[in-house]
């Protein structure tokens, strides 16, 4: 099964100390391409997280978004006792300069930063929680890179058989082409009542075959076909051959067109280009 590289995944994990949410969002890109956003608290995870991403993907342009919504209500305060005293001596120092200083006020103290603190969360539980929820989010968004990697398939599939029909069509349509071409000469020597040298005649009838020749591209197109669709079922990281078999398969629909002498050869050649660009639009897409 071959995966697409766009995809979106979000998982929440609620914990005694906040909240965790990740948001996973993935675009295609030639190679893997992370781009991490963590609070200054979890950097230590990004290591971790970047190994995760490069075991389970091998393209894609991906975003990864933490975010840590703490929750402190309902816990108990402290008072860090040290952090107070320094305070309330460097209150009585600048009170000693003072004629008539003010009484300390102890909310006053309690105020001041590193004083009161809640009750601190254990930082290596949060990574772990946080490392779990990340590699529940990434199972999510490849999950969603291979339903949308299979849809992909399914339409590339419907183009390869439209493909197929249109290659059909013109080897049963070239013999008629040719005999119509024949018959085209023969009137137009009828027309300027020139004298018919039948050698003269076979030549150009054998130029023109070898020139509207496209027996050969016509089988290039059906192997090309066979082999896209090798790859489709084999799965995995598909996405750079299929976009050279891409080019192989346009390369041989231009071959067409500037061989083609009738216009149905020509629209046939047309039709081919549009089926073509059509499918490498949709590869681009995929892993």
């Amino acid at each position: 099964m071959v995966h697409s590289m766009t995809a979106f995944a979000r998982v929440e994990r609620a914990g005694t100390h906040g909240t965790l949410s990740w948001e996973l969002r993935s675009v295609n890109h030639r190679y893997l391409e992370p781009h991490l956003r963590l609070p200054e608290a979890f950097r230590d995870l990004e290591g971790a997280v970047r190994e995760a991403l490069r075991q389970g993907l091998s393209r894609g342009k991906v975003e990864c978004t933490l975010r840590f919504a703490e929750d402190n209500a309902g816990q108990p305060l402290q008072v860090d006792r040290e952090r107070a005293a320094q305070v309330v001596a460097a209150a009585e120092t600048v009170a000693g300069l003072i004629k008539q200083p003010a009484p300390l006020n102890p909310l006053e103290v309690l105020a001041w930063p590193g004083v009161l603190v809640a009750d601190a969360a254990d930082p290596q539980a949060l990574n772990k929680a946080a490392l779990e929820a990340f590699e529940a989010a990434l199972g999510e968004l490849k999950n969603g890179r291979a339903r949308e990697g299979a849809e992909l398939a399914k339409l590339l599939n419907e183009r390869l058989d439209g493909i197929l029909e249109e290659v059909g069509a013109l080897r049963v349509l070239v013999p008629q082409m040719l005999a119509a071409q024949r018959q085209k000469i023969l009137d137009r020597f009828t027309e300027l009542k020139a004298e018919l040298d039948p050698q003269r005649l076979e030549q150009e009838l054998v130029l023109l075959a070898q020139k509207s020749d496209v027996a050969e591209e016509l089988d290039r197109l059906t192997t090309h076909v066979t082999e896209v669709r090798r790859v489709l079922k084999a799965g995995g990281a598909a996405g750079r051959r299929l976009d050279f078999l891409m080019q192989e398969l346009n390369r041989e629909a231009n071959t067409l067109g500037s061989k083609a002498f009738d216009p149905r050869s020509t629209q046939a050649a047309v039709n081919l280009k549009v089926l073509i660009e059509q499918m490498r639009e949709q590869v681009q897409n995929i892993e």
